[in-house]
Parts: C-alpha cells; structure tokens; sequence
C-alpha cells in the first residue's frame, strides 16, 4: 500500500444543489485535491418484504438481520478510486455487515458481520452477529474471537478501539449476567429487555485478540454504540425502558463500567420535526468536541434522519426551559438545508450516517439520500420539487443512499459512491489518523478501590440527603438532624429499600404464561435486595451487590413508598463507590449522576469536627461536612442491606430525651410462607433475595384463621379475612362478599390463571347482588355523554322495541374500583387497618409490610419466571 500523506490537504469542492440536482452527482468533476486516505463503506440492498416494501429500521433492534451487504475499501476519498471488497472471500451467499470503526491510527477498521443464513435451521441456531478486524498495513481479514464457540455465545454490535487497543462493543452475551444467574440456580441465559421483546445488548470490553470478555453495563434494555470521548470515556446510546418509560439518550461510563452517569437528552425525547419523537442514534465525537448524531425516527423505512451536533459540553437538555420549552439551545442541525425526520417529505433528503473528517475542516463523509418522488403520471422517479405540497399529494419514492464528502459550513457535497436503484450505502468511515482518546486505567483492588468490597462483590450507595430535590432542602434538613427537635416518628423518610430486575428468558429457555407478570407487564418482575434505614439527616451509605440492574425507594416506617418510583436502572461495579446528592422527580430536568453538572447540595453536613451533631451521641464525632450515615461508616463500619425493616435509635442523645422506639418489621414474624429463605431469615447477604409470589405469600395472609376464642373452645369473632370477604358464609350459604371484596382462592373470571382475591384487589370487579340465591352482576341503563338514556338501535338507527312495543334500553355492568392502586401509600386499603380503622389490629405489622412491600414493587403476581406455570 502506498504511503500516506503526512499533512492532509483541504477539499474545495463547488456547490451542489443537495437536494434538487441529480443524485448521482454525474455532472460533477471529480477534485483532484482531496485527502489520500482510505475510506471504506458498507454497500447494501435495500430491506425489502416478499412484497416489495420496505422493511423497517428500528434503533431498537440491534440484532436484526439484512442480507446482502458487502464491505468495500478505496484508497482515497474519490469517486475514480478503485473499489476492494474486502469481504467477498468470507462466506459463500448473502452476508450482513454494519458499525464500523476505526483505531486512532487509522490503520484498523473494526465491523460487525454476520453469516447469511442455514436453511432449515432454527432461529436459536443460526449465525450471530460476530466482531471482525481489518488491518490495512497486512491486508488481513480475522474475526477477533476466533472459537466459534465463544464466538457464537451472542450477538455483538457495535465496536470501537479503546485507547490501551481493548474493543469495547454491545453485546446480548450478557456474560456476567449470565453467570450471576448461575449463583440464583437458574439456567444461564440472556435476559429480555424491558419490554420482553428480544436479548438486551449491553457493553462488553475484551483485548485485542478477543480473550477476556467483561459485562461492563447492566441495564435491562439496550445500550448501543459506544464511542470514546477525548477525556476517556465511553458514550453510548441508553434505553431507558424501566416501568414503560422508554426514552433512548446518551449516557457516559468509565471503561471498567464503573461511574454510570446520564450525559445527555433523557428530556429531550421528541426533538424531530413537529415535535416528533427522534433518537440520538450512532454517536460520534467532533473535533470541535461536539457530539455529532443522526437525528432520526426510533423505527421508519427511510433508513435517515438529520445531521445534528449536540453541545454536551453545556448543555444535557435540548430547551433552556424544561418540558421542552424556551430556546433550542443543546443541539442543532448542521446540514445547510431543511432536513425532516417524522417520515414526511424532506427537501433536503436524509443522512442514514456521518463520520467527521480530522482535518480541521468542517467536512463530513455522510451516507446521503436526496428527496425523490414517484411521478404520479409516469411513474418515474423526480427528484422533489423546491416547493413541496402538502403532504398526500406525492408519493415518496424509495432512498437512494450513495457516499458523499459534506461540508455543512461551506455548504458543499460531492459524490464519492454513487448508489444503483434498489442498493444504498449505508454507512461509511475514513482511516485517517486523529488524536488518541485520554487512557483511563482499570482500578486496582487494594489500590484504587477497597479489597474487601472487591472480594464480596458489592459496592456502596452514599447519599447525602433523599430530602435534597434538585439541590433544594424540601423539609428543613438541620430541623430533622436534631433529635431534640424531631423524633424519628415525625421524619417521613425512614428506609431506603433497593431492588433488582429479574431476568425474563425467551421462549426457548422458559415458555411461561404472560399472566405471571399481573396486572401489567410494565414492571416485569422484581426481587427485594433489601432494606437499610435512613438517618436523620436524610443521608445513606450501604454496601450493595455489584453487577447487578438496581432500582431505590424511599420508603416511611411501615414500608410504604413515600416517593415516586425510580425508573432509571442503576448499577454498582465490585468497590465502587457512588455518590449523590439527594433525589429527584422523574420529570426533574436537573442533572443527576453527572459530576461537572451537578447542582451543590443542600445538606453541607457536620458544621465542624470533633464535635457530635447537635443532641446526639457524645461518642459519634463528625468530621466537618460528614453526612450522618458517612460518620456511622467511619465508626462503625460499612452498613450492608437487610432483608427486614429494622431501627434502632444510634443517635439521641439520652441526656437530652429517651431514644426513639425501636422499629422491627420482620419476616420471621409472619405466621405465613416467608418470600426468603431460612438462611437468609437469620443471616442476610448480599446474595440474599425477597421474591414474592401471590399464591404462595399474599394468599395465605387472607385465609389465615384469626379466630379468638375462650377457654371453652367457643369462637367468640373471627377476623379471618375470607371469613367474611367470600361468596358463602360460614353455613355454606351464597351471599354477597363484604365490601364487595371477594379474597377467596376460586379461579377468577377475569382471568382464569389468576385467584378471585388478585382480580378483586387490582382489577376493576363488577358489583354483585344477590338475586333468588344467586351472585349477579348489577346492571344499570347506559346512557350518552349528555346524559341522557340509551336503547337499542338497528343498523339504520331506529329504535328496536319489545314485544309491547317499548323501546329496549341498553345495559351495562356497575363495577367498583380495584382496592388496590399503584403504591401503598395511595392505596384505600391500609388506613382501615391502622388505629382508627374499622379493621385495627387484624393484620400484624410484618404482615402489612410484606402487602405494601409487593404493591409498591408491581404487584406481580409472580417475581421469578421459573416458579410460574407453563403457557
């Protein structure tokens, strides 16, 4: 291969039309100025169905493949330069190849490619998407993990350098998920997304030569396209999909997975034109530290959105005012003409990708479609009028995406590869040399980050506050610090309980029924890591297990969440220590998690060292700005989570009052199935689970015999809740349920895999009266929106009488709400048995826990697939 030129020269290139001349660019003399260095790029057939249309693009479907795709390399940026495909010796048939990149040097280029498909062989058994690397200087052509068995442990996407010549990519292998499930007894697998779609991809890192694969992130849905910012971090594209949020934005990691933090656009979800929802897909860093993206639809068929460069620097919102309002400030189109991204005619045409030069121009290799319509006379394809019409009145023809070299300041293209009608280019990068990344090293353990969490395999979640929100004192945090001034009984926040995601397999591994999952799936399933206790100045600090996706609550001393849900999954690498703040609302637009941004706290701790906070132990020293939970680790040592709900007063000083009660809701009181095991009720570890299940957990607690009795044997009452929430009495005589609350354990009308009592408490129920001896539904006249009453009608109109000639009304069911809503402490239920109540006293505390605990984490009825029955 020839050398290269040791200083690139600029491109002058005259002016196109972009989108109103030809797209083949024919008329167009080629530059002999022009950068001498590579380029490669991937030319591909257009997706289409056994009817000629379109398939569809989705952000969300990193595995999918399209065959008929080759890997082609010129030696310079011209349309005259000599094409080598470089993958055509590989596999016999059609092939998939996409994401690519390349190392600093210029001298790799790194892609994944899948084989084309075995006929009669099923889905589970067909080719993977795999990784492979192309050396320039040797010509040679290898997969970077050469055993096929390993090879084929997943699908890998999306690799990219790291500056110590390790390969970071996005993988569904899931390996340390997969090997944590091993610890639960549970098969290996690769657990579903969120949704229960298809296997999340999440980022791997592995050396060079494709030894020493490592899970670095653990969300549950897909994170894409990592890219190595300047400082050493990776970007990457997160799917947010917890609890149905579904938001798909930028986040940041240390290449050890350590120190996840949200970057940029979680608020900024619907960008696209008209305000339509767009991704920020195939982030890349410019040389002018912008982040350049391909602003388009999460799923479409147009394969393109816009050129748009995000100021992260500043900014991690689009708007200067939230709810997307004020100034566009966070990002802006830099294609030099009106591009669409909501699947309408786009004057311009669309970008479907774009690799900045390194030259110090403003220059861009974009893979580039021009508007093009389908004539309705003569079918043939025009390019688009200047003016368009609106929409309905042109047909859109299908994208012709060739190379092209952009300059979006001097507002120029010209053709590089000219795409043939049904093809396109997809994607396309230069192997030019650019500065190499920041090298961020692992840590060491015993070094950098403590041995000992290292070795138990947990991390640690301080908190200063859960009453800082967005960096402001909602309660008056000095006020509840002093005991002598607030009893803990008066501080709302008493606990923080974590939880973890549970690992939904496909069919292939686990056919289980979809009604496991309850009232909606939006939750998934659930397992409670556990409790720790919130000190009085709102601070936290707890070991918790690494490796794993985690949610928090805030929750007050009966085990109610005080607070929204977090739909955000966290996690913790073995000796990490993660700190924040305080909370935030789920439409908070403040940032969280990202340390350049980061508002100043509300809580500035110990005013001043050697000295207690005010009232409490004499003992317990602080140190200036130590948060209480922080002065406990010091002294005591690190606290690690429990699986019961448990307080002792460390702090109240007894010279200035009594300590505060003790607070002890614990598992081992139940008279009912424990959701733990007995091991872990006498000794919890970070291993330690609460998986609750309705049947198992929550039945019993209704037909639990709460009968008092006298010395006789005689039942003086009986509270046993299905002693009057039932359809027959004590005698066996049908009656209507109490309260219209029906707990017994028959088969449930509404679903006949779930138990009466779930159905009556989460489902809207229909009001029963007994009529002649039996249960029926209570039906009403239906009536319009004026209120007025409603008969029946025939297909013309007309009023359907009886046989006496009356008009027939139309009927309806009168149901009641479910008892039960999102969250415990919204829920009608508890109050009556609080004091006071009409029901005080019939359950017990640890019994209540253990309803709030299951309500608050989704209600499932189910939380681990493997205990449910098959579909």
């Amino acid at each position: 291969m020839k050398s290269l030129r040791a200083v690139p020269l600029l491109l002058l290139v005259a002016a196109c039309s972009g989108g109103g001349g030809k797209s083949s660019g024919g008329e167009q003399a080629e530059d002999p100025v022009v950068v001498d260095y590579p380029i490669a790029f991937v030319r591909r057939q257009l997706n289409k169905d056994d009817e000629g249309v379109l398939e569809q693009d989705s952000v969300f479907q990193p595995q999918d493949f399209f065959p008929g795709a080759e890997l082609v390399i010129k030696d310079r940026a011209t349309a005259s330069a000599k094409e080598t495909v470089i993958t055509a010796d590989i596999f016999t048939g059609d092939y998939d190849v996409k994401d690519l990149n390349t190392s600093a040097d210029g001298q790799r280029l790194i892609f994944a490619m899948r084989a084309p498909e075995l006929e009669n062989v099923d889905d589970d058994e067909q080719p993977t998407w795999n990784i492979w690397l192309y050396d320039l200087e040797t010509e040679e052509l290898k997969r970077v993990i050469e055993p096929d068995l390993i090879a084929e442990e997943g699908q890998d996407v999306a690799p990219a350098f790291l500056p110590d010549g390790r390969i970071i990519f996005s993988s569904s292998r899931q390996r340390r998920a997969r090997a944590l499930l091993l610890d639960d007894n549970k098969p290996q697998f690769s657990a579903l997304t969120d949704n229960q779609d298809d296997p999340a991809f999440v980022l791997h890192v592995m050396e060079a030569d494709g030894s020493d694969i490592r899970q670095i992130s653990f969300n549950q849905s897909h994170d894409l396209y990592p890219t190595v910012l300047n400082n050493g971090r990776v970007l990457f594209n997160r799917w947010d999909n917890a609890a149905g949020v579904d938001r798909q934005s930028l986040y940041t990691i240390k290449p050890d997975g350590s120190d996840l933090a949200f970057h940029y656009g979680y608020h900024s979800q619907e960008t696209g034109t008209d305000n339509s929802n767009a991704a920020f897909s195939r982030p890349r860093e410019m040389p002018d530290g912008r982040l350049l993206v391909n602003l388009r639809s999460p799923s479409g068929i147009s394969y393109g959105g816009d050129l748009v460069a995000i100021d992260g620097i500043n900014y991690s919102e689009a708007y200067s005012e939230p709810g997307g309002e004020g100034e566009l400030v966070g990002q802006a189109s830099i294609s030099f003409a009106e591009v669409t991204t909501n699947g309408t005619l786009s004057p311009h045409g669309t970008f479907a990708a774009a690799w900045p030069f390194y030259d110090g121009t403003s220059r861009m290799l974009v893979s580039w479609s021009e508007c093009r319509i389908v004539e309705e006379e003569t079918e043939l394809l025009r390019p688009c009028p200047e003016e368009l019409p609106e929409e309905g009145d042109l047909v859109l023809a299908d994208p012709l995406y060739g190379l092209w070299i952009y300059d979006y300041v001097a507002g120029t293209q010209l053709p590089i590869v000219v795409a043939e009608e049904g093809e396109m280019i997809s994607e396309g990068v230069t192997l030019e040399p650019r500065t190499e990344p920041a090298y961020i090293p692992d840590p060491i353990a015993g070094v950098d980050v403590d041995g000992d969490l290292v070795q138990e395999s947990v991390g640690i979640l301080d908190i200063r506050s859960v009453y800082d929100f967005d960096g402001e004192d909602i309660v008056g945090i000095d006020t509840l610090a002093d005991p002598a001034l607030t009893s803990a009984e008066e501080r709302p926040a008493r606990f923080l309980r974590v939880v973890k995601a549970v690992a939904i397999p496909d069919d292939d591994v686990l056919d289980f029924d979809g009604s496991a999952f309850g009232r909606n799936r939006r939750q998934g399933m659930r397992e409670i890591l556990g409790y720790t206790p919130i000190q009085p100045d709102g601070s936290v600090r707890v070991k918790i297990p690494a490796d794993i996706p985690v949610a928090i609550s805030v929750v007050d001393a009966e085990g109610k969440r005080i607070f929204e849900q977090h739909n955000n999954w966290l996690q913790l690498r073995p000796g990490e220590v993660r700190s924040c703040n305080g909370c935030h609302s789920s439409e908070s637009e403040i940032v969280h998690g990202r340390t350049d941004m980061q508002l100043a706290s509300a809580w500035s701790g110990a005013p001043t060292s050697a000295v207690p906070f005010a009232n409490t132990e004499p003992a317990l020293q602080a140190e200036m700005g130590e948060t209480m939970a922080q002065l406990l680790a010091r002294i005591v040592g690190e606290a690690g989570l429990s699986g019961d709900i448990l307080f002792t007063d460390f702090w109240t000083d007894p010279a200035v009052r009594a300590k505060d009660a003790n607070i002890s809701l614990a598992y081992a009181d139940l008279l009912t199935s424990s959701p733990t095991t007995l091991t872990c009720l006498d000794n919890w570890k970070s291993d330690c689970r609460s998986v609750i299940h309705y049947e198992q957990h929550i039945q019993p607690v209704w037909e639990l015999s709460r009968q008092v009795v006298d010395d006789a044997g005689t039942v003086i009452s009986d509270n046993t809740c299905t002693a009057c929430h039932s359809p027959v009495d004590a005698a066996g005589v049908t009656r209507v349920p109490a309260a219209q609350l029906d707990l017994s354990a028959s088969a449930s009308p509404v679903n006949d895999a779930w138990l009466t009592s779930y159905a009556e408490l989460l489902v809207d129920s229909p009001v029963l009266d007994l009529v002649e001896g039996v249960l029926t539904p209570r039906l009403r006249q239906e009536t319009d929106n004026q209120g007025n009453p409603v008969f029946e009608t025939d297909e013309d109109g007309n009023l359907i009488l009886d046989a006496n000639g009356d008009p027939i009304p139309v009927m309806v069911i009168v149901s009641t709400s479910a008892i039960l809503a999102e969250s415990a402490l919204d829920s009608a239920f508890f109050p009556v048995f609080s004091n006071g109540g009409a029901h005080a006293g019939y359950l017990q505390p640890a019994e209540l826990r253990l309803l709030a605990e299951w309500l608050d984490i989704g209600a499932q009825y189910y939380n681990d697939p493997f205990a449910a029955p098959a579909d």
